[in-house]
């Protein structure tokens, strides 16, 4: 096999459709579009959501609640999956990020009482719940929230 002698799969590559060519092409003359119209006008068509005037199924439908703009976006995680570090560890928001346990710090990290720890750690992050709090002291280890 020579680079020259490459080809792609057959039927991998479908020709383009060629409208208005002619009328043994199939698709000539009106060019698929029918006779007459708004759509068959150049430009023609209506935009998204347009219902022929009827009132629009967006603009029927009931409004209700609200999006509040203020809203704090905070990452739990669960007091079990710190188990992952070794006892002495600073957790901080980065080494959480780096050891793949969250995507991203996006306003705060929280730590949530699901689970057990059985290490001293200290955990250094936004917020942590009562319980969860108290199990990390349990465990040796201490709370510092940032």
């Amino acid at each position: 096999m020579n680079l020259s002698e490459l080809r792609p799969a057959p039927g991998s590559k479908k020709q383009a459709t060629r409208v208005g060519r002619g009328t043994g092409s199939g698709l000539g003359k009106t060019s698929g579009r029918g006779h007459k119209g708004q759509k068959a006008r150049s430009g023609g068509g209506v935009r998204p959501g347009f219902e022929g005037g009827q009132m629009p199924l967006h603009r029927r439908l009931p409004k209700r609640g609200f999006t509040n703009i203020f809203k704090k976006d905070i990452v739990n995680v669960s007091l079990a999956d710190l188990n992952r570090f070794e006892a002495g560890t600073t957790v901080t928001p980065e080494l959480l990020v780096a050891s793949g346990l969250i995507k991203s710090v996006k306003d705060g990290i929280k730590i949530l009482a699901n689970g057990e720890i059985d290490r001293a750690l200290t955990v250094q992050v936004h917020g942590c719940s009562k319980v969860a709090a108290e199990k990390i002291t349990a465990a040796g280890g201490r709370v510092e929230v940032i």
